[in-house]
């Protein structure tokens, strides 16, 4: 089954200083249908202005992926964390037992989108911990390539659960076939241009689709793509 969620079902929001999307219900935005995928929980697609971002603020039990597609994120804890990330680069949190962190556009003059992820853990109440990594964007060209995954590597970021994440472009005309277990989930969504799935729906920039029971699936780029695709238990 594929169900797609067009971008005009996104809780779209504007407060000036952050503009973007909730995927799922998340903040002041509540929708008891749209509240999970899976161990998925949040997908935002965020943008901030210069010299402004979220403050000190708690999480716990809970992995956060931010994947930077322009400009940069600056990120501070109180376990001791600092660090800048541009595209390329991943960043993940993992809450556990209890972080407090910020989140910053250090740039005087550049905005920054992110994506910002939420899953929950395979195992409640472990120690938190955070960390960076960087894939070369090179390589995103014409395939998905993994930037997450439950076992991390030099260019895979480490996550607590059994999930990947993959980001890809697609040329104008290419197709993927994307094979997965029976028994797992597919979240997509559409970062640029067009995508087609399984021959039928059509996605456009924004869309996202969740998809159940489907072994193989086919990707089409009509006019090339830009996606980020994520396998779930």
């Amino acid at each position: 089954m594929i169900q797609v969620y067009t971008a005009d079902s996104a809780h779209r929001f504007d407060h000036g200083w952050l503009k973007g999307s909730h995927i799922f219900s998340f903040g002041d935005f509540y929708d008891p249908d749209n509240t999970r995928f899976g161990p998925m929980r949040v997908c935002n697609d965020d943008t901030i202005s210069p010299g402004r971002g979220f403050g000190a603020h708690p999480h716990s039990d809970m992995e956060i992926v931010s994947i930077v597609l322009t400009g940069r994120l600056r990120h501070e804890d109180n376990l001791g964390n600092v660090a800048e990330t541009t595209f390329g680069g991943i960043q993940r949190m993992s809450a556990g037992t209890g972080a407090i962190h910020t989140e910053h556009n250090p740039s005087e003059d550049e905005p920054v989108r992110l994506l910002q992820l939420w899953f929950m853990p395979r195992t409640r109440g472990t120690a938190p911990s955070y960390t960076t990594g960087r894939f070369d964007p090179a390589k995103l060209e014409g395939r998905l390539l993994p930037v997450v995954a439950a076992e991390g590597s030099e260019e895979v970021v480490d996550i607590a659960q059994d999930m990947t994440i993959y980001l890809g472009r697609m040329n104008a005309g290419q197709e993927l076939v994307f094979n997965q277990k029976a028994g797992r989930r597919i979240f997509i969504y559409l970062i640029e241009g067009l995508l087609q799935l399984g021959g039928e729906s059509l996605l456009n920039p924004g869309d996202s689709a969740r998809i159940e029971g489907v072994s193989e699936l086919n990707l089409v780029a009509p006019e090339g793509a830009f996606i980020m695709l994520i396998d779930l238990p």
